[in-house]
């Protein structure tokens, strides 16, 4: 801590946290200004152009390991930049409007070295998006039962069956990273992760609308053939893989919403102080003081856990409840502190020119993405209470 009273980051980190600060006021949100205002994308030559500069300000690909192309930063350094690029008005949605590439899984450089220049290397180059299905019709936030989607192996292929549901990304995508069932008894051990290509017979994908502009997908396999090699892992492996992606990506995916939240924050403090209700500022008024107390209180505590979670998991130790925690914490705050923004603004919270209201559909989704707040409440107790549950 310093003297204000918020977590020291180290000096490099303070750099790169006004890096992209200063990027994202000259270069993203200028672009973005021009943009409709429900789009969730850039024109293609805006976009290209963001993303040379990005290149140039070391903003490429921030998770992925340098020896493959990316920043390689830090997990704690990762959470910085999600929190700073998430202040535009795709916010955490789509970080920096997409200025900074899209990192592909992580677990995909614990794959083969064919696999890594194969489908890793030209996704780092291009910044193209990637998707990971683990979702499903039944429920997925147990893999361990809810994966019903299967995968046979024939020979030197693996025959899949099943859907996917709530996918992101996958509709933009070349190829993502499926987890199937190959042992239909083994509970978590029999569950397999292979690397998919869009374009390859037996796969229909169907987006699916939502409360946000931009779809998830539903991914129906029939008969969808995977080669051997494009296995990720052993047999078996599956589950393990599923849960190094998902503890590592919910710390960066808790400080994007804080970064939301902050934004909606700064925008209503000054709301507060210019608009005038019965000849006095709305900053006179209890209501709001209370209502941005509150917010400002939440803020520093959602960021102080994702910062401890990232450090701890830069230090090697085991974070699974540390990243339920702030994800948890982080959506929910997220959420509440939008909410009292939009109230603070009044009539002007809810108008399209506003990012209020588009904000606050997206946080809407964070609560559920990722794992849904009643599940990691459940993860937590459980640790708490040392009844973990059993893999079925």
């Amino acid at each position: 801590m310093n003297e204000t009273g918020f977590y020291d980051l180290p000096d490099e980190l303070k750099m790169l946290q006004e890096t992209v600060r200063r990027f994202m006021e000259r270069e993203v949100r200028p672009a973005e200004d021009k943009a409709p205002y429900d789009a969730y994308t850039l024109p293609d030559d805006v976009l290209a152009a963001l993303r040379v500069k990005a290149r140039g300000a070391g903003l490429w690909n921030v998770q992925t390991p340098a020896e493959y192309g990316g920043a390689g930063l830090s997990l704690l350094g990762q959470c910085v930049v999600a929190e700073e690029a998430a202040k535009c008005r795709m916010g955490a949605y789509i970080a920096a409007c997409g200025a900074f590439g899209f990192d592909p899984p992580n677990v995909i450089f614990k794959g083969s070295r064919e696999q890594i220049e194969k489908y890793a290397l030209p996704t780092v180059e291009t910044g193209e998006k990637t998707f990971v299905a683990i979702s499903e019709p039944g429920g997925g936030a147990d893999p361990a039962r809810a994966i019903t989607t299967r995968a046979e192996r024939k020979g030197d292929r693996y025959v899949i069956n099943g859907t996917k549901l709530w996918i992101t990304g996958a509709g933009q995508s070349r190829w993502g990273i499926l987890f199937a069932r190959t042992g239909p008894d083994k509970g978590r051990a029999g569950i397999t992760s292979f690397i998919v290509e869009i374009d390859r017979p037996g796969l229909t994908i169907s987006p699916i609308r939502v409360i946000r502009s931009y779809s998830p997908y539903e991914l129906n396999f029939q008969d969808y053939e995977v080669p051997v090699e494009d296995r990720l892992g052993e047999e078996g492996e599956g589950f393990k893989l599923a849960e190094s992606w998902l503890v590592h990506e919910r710390m960066p995916y808790a400080a994007g919403t804080i970064g939301v939240a902050q934004a909606a924050l700064d925008l209503a403090l000054a709301w507060a102080r210019e608009r005038k209700t019965f000849g006095q500022p709305l900053a006179d008024r209890q209501a709001i003081q209370w209502m941005v107390a509150d917010s400002e209180v939440e803020l520093r505590a959602a960021r102080l856990l994702v910062y401890q979670a990232a450090s701890r998991a830069d230090l090697g130790h085991d974070v699974k409840i540390d990243a339920s925690v702030c994800k948890l914490h982080g959506t929910e705050t997220a959420g509440r502190v939008v909410d009292r923004c939009i109230q603070i603004l009044g009539g002007m919270g809810v108008a399209a020119e506003m990012p209020l209201e588009r904000w606050y559909r997206e946080l809407r989704i964070k609560r559920i993405g990722e794992g849904p707040s009643e599940v990691h409440r459940m993860v937590i107790a459980r640790d708490l209470l040392g009844t973990r549950l059993k893999a079925a």
